[in-house]
């Protein structure tokens, strides 16, 4: 008994997570699922009360509102709102142990606050890896019913069936242009497709409709009625007309109609492949796919600024208990993410960069978290 106690002392000695390690990050992670469980049932609640109306006007399903809505609601809204429960988290437990006396007395058996920093950077660092795997693997998965339904059922008047004026290029040196496009008919009207080399215009077609044949086993295939092409060929010119034509050309109806929240249900490595491919292609609306992407990336490290920041706000013990901590925490958690709202317009709406839009809040907050550290208790 005595030697199995020395080897464990070794062990709980010689480990890069001991036991107060151990202890600290149970009771982050715990509180942060426990508070994660708590605000997302009473969203639920709410959001169900906001739109009973909407969901009865437009006959949804109990099955759907249950199975497609609220089942994906849950992880995204959960993982949306990942910085104001990792905040929260941090200022209860921290602020309990603080009462308790506990950080008093880790810190008396010489435990600096840098290494008590130690267990926190751990849990956040778990938080931070969970949130970007949700967000660029799982979440969009989930997204892509969830969205659905919303359109469906939630906004259905909003729904963007039809585009105006779209132009974009299709191959290398071949630009097309539609001048409307409706999505119900999958039919657009004055379509031009022009052909270059080498900077000069070599054939030019364009037809009163192009339709999409849903019904061709091969993708890209376009019917056309009543076309014209020109082939330029030096001072000699060549026309040819019909009434229709079955060709392809390589662009769907998704390269540039874009539904609300589409962003939302494409995996990182597939956003970023439509964010090049439509920018090859000189598509210009893209910025909301942009700031999607770099806000996958920049969020997740929100995580680390955060829990620095409520570490230090919470570690001091005070005599009113947590109410001073946690206000200042929360104030601090809603600018985070009003910040992350309104760089994103910024971005979409005009001409900020995505990149800097995404990481302007954690900048910004990062110079906070290392003057709020600078005031912590040493």
């Amino acid at each position: 008994m005595t030697s199995w106690s020395k080897i464990k002392d070794w062990c709980d000695e010689h480990n890069p997570v001991s036991r107060l390690d151990r202890y600290i990050i149970g009771k982050f992670l715990g509180t942060y699922f426990f508070s994660i469980a708590l605000i997302i049932s009473i969203s639920v609640i709410f959001d169900f009360n906001e739109n009973i109306n909407k969901f009865l006007q437009n006959n949804a399903p109990m099955k759907s509102i249950i199975l497609d809505y609220y089942v994906n609601f849950i992880p995204y809204y959960s993982n949306l709102f990942s910085q104001l429960f990792v905040f929260i988290s941090v200022i209860f437990f921290t602020t309990k142990l603080a009462d308790n006396s506990e950080i008093i007395a880790m810190m008396s058996t010489g435990v600096s606050f840098k290494r008590l920093m130690r267990p926190y950077m751990i849990s956040a660092a778990i938080i931070c890896t969970l949130t970007f795997v949700l967000g660029a693997y799982v979440i969009p998965a989930c997204n892509v019913t969830r969205v659905k339904f919303e359109n469906t059922y939630k906004r259905k008047k909003y729904l963007n069936t039809f585009t105006s004026n779209v132009q974009l290029e299709v191959d290398s040196g071949v630009i097309a242009y539609i001048g409307r496009y409706e999505d119900t008919q999958k039919t657009g009207w004055d379509f031009q497709l022009d052909k270059f080399e080498n900077k000069k215009l070599v054939k030019h077609l364009q037809a009163m409709t192009i339709q999409y044949d849903t019904l061709s086993e091969e993708p890209y295939h376009w019917i056309l009625t009543n076309y014209q092409t020109r082939d330029l060929k030096g001072l000699k010119e060549e026309l040819n007309s019909g009434y229709r034509k079955d060709t392809i050309i390589k662009f769907e109806p998704q390269d540039f109609l874009i539904t609300k929240g589409q962003q939302e249900t494409l995996t990182t490595p597939k956003l970023k492949e439509y964010i090049d491919k439509q920018k090859a292609r000189g598509f210009a609306q893209i910025k909301e796919f942009e700031v999607e992407y770099h806000k996958r990336i920049a969020s997740p490290f929100a995580a680390f600024i955060l829990t620095l920041i409520g570490l230090s706000l919470s570690a001091q013990k005070r005599k009113n208990g947590m109410g001073f901590s946690l206000g200042i925490g929360l104030a601090l958690s809603f600018t985070y993410i009003m910040f992350q709202t309104t760089f994103a317009t910024f971005a979409t709406n005009a001409n900020m960069a995505p990149f800097i839009a995404a990481w302007i809040p954690n900048i910004i907050f990062a110079i906070i978290a290392y003057f709020v550290y600078r005031k912590a208790p040493k």
